[in-house]
Parts: C-alpha cells; sequence; structure tokens
C-alpha cells in the first residue's frame, strides 16, 4: 500500500471538523479549538485547525506520521494499520508496537533494530501481535474506554475484516 491509498482509507476514518468537549485532543493550551482531517489542536496547537485544507492535512501526515514513523518498512499487510494507529495513537506508540510484536525492546524510535526484526517476523504473526497489542492498548484506559473504546474498537475490527 502506497503513501497515498493509505491516506485515502484512513482520511475515511478522520473525516473533516470536530470539537468534541471530551475529546483531550481538540484542546490547545486549555482552550477548545477541534480536530480536522484527524490533526489535533493538541499536537499542533499553532495549526489553524478550522481552516486546515486536506492538503495540507496530506503533507503533515507523510512528513510526521508515514516517514517518521518507518511505516513504509512495515509488511504491506500492517502498513495500514500503523500508519493508522500512528495517527489515532502517536507515531511513537505505534512503534512500540510493532517492536513488541517482534520481539525489539521497545523505545519509540523504528530504528535498525527494529528494521532487521521486523524484516525477519513472519508478517502474518507480526500482523496479529501488533493489533493485539493497539487493542489491549486502548482496553486499559478506563476513562477513555468508556467514551471512545467501542468506537476505536470497531475500527480495529474494520482494520482487520479489510486486511
Amino acid at each position: 500500500m502506497t503513501f497515498d491509498e493509505a491516506f485515502e482509507k484512513l482520511i475515511g476514518h478522520e473525516g473533516g471538523f470536530q470539537a468534541d468537549p471530551a475529546d483531550r485532543g481538540n484542546y490547545a493550551r486549555g482552550v477548545l479549538v477541534g480536530t480536522k482531517w484527524g490533526i489535533s489542536a493538541r499536537t499542533y496547537p499553532t495549526v489553524d485547525i478550522k481552516n486546515l485544507d486536506l492538503e495540507d492535512a496530506k503533507r503533515i501526515y507523510r512528513r510526521d506520521f508515514w516517514e517518521r514513523g518507518g511505516i513504509g518498512r512495515v509488511p504491506p499487510g500492517l502498513v495500514f494499520d500503523m500508519f493508522d494507529t500512528a495517527v489515532h495513537s502517536g507515531v511513537s506508540r505505534a512503534v512500540i508496537f510493532v517492536q513488541k510484536a517482534a520481539g525489539v525492546k521497545p523505545d519509540g524510535v523504528f530504528g535498525p533494530k527494529t528494521a532487521a526484526a521486523v524484516a525477519a517476523m513472519n508478517p502474518n504473526k507480526l500482523f496479529s501481535r501488533f493489533n493485539g497489542h493497539r487493542l489491549d492498548f486502548v482496553n486499559n484506559d478506563p476513562v477513555w474506554w468508556a467514551r471512545f473504546g467501542r468506537g476505536v474498537a470497531q475500527r480495529i475490527a474494520d482494520n482487520l475484516m479489510n486486511a
């Protein structure tokens, strides 16, 4: 899956503008600003979220998620799940899930040791373990899970069914 293909699929999950006051990602410096195209005020406090266009969001995704996360270096079957996780839970968290799945000491950086372990791993086993770590993570924040858990679990289920 190419970056462009993954981005198009991801935008189907992320959609347009939202400013849910219960979503901590919607706040910048204590002010409810919102999220658009999955780009949150919390992560990007200097971006004009409401006026963010899709092409600017795409540039952010390529630079800050795809390239920084080493997403193009995982087996094809894991590309979208890792990209989706990086956007939803952070790049470091996505890399940690890959590292745990591949048996590498997790540090959140996709370096040469991670790349070698991923390349040596059975892709199906890596995919299964990655998604297990992802579900385990979202399930273990009871406050967050109570509000957003069902939606995230459905998102992961959709990814698994469409793998």
